[in-house]
């Protein structure tokens, strides 16, 4: 998941470089919700709620 991150946010930088400023944000917006949903997986399994095996 972390690679798909890496490639929004470079996507992002190329498009807004670019000047593709609605593509810009819908990758930056994608990298967003990824690293949400890695940050509260990474707290859950810090809690012990969920065990990653």
């Amino acid at each position: 998941m972390i690679k798909w991150i890496l490639i929004l946010l470079v996507a992002a930088a190329v498009f807004g470089l670019l000047g593709f400023g609605r593509l810009s944000g819908a990758a930056l917006t994608g990298a967003k919700l990824l690293i949400g949903i890695v940050l509260v997986l990474f707290l859950l399994a810090l809690l012990g709620i969920i065990a990653i095996a």
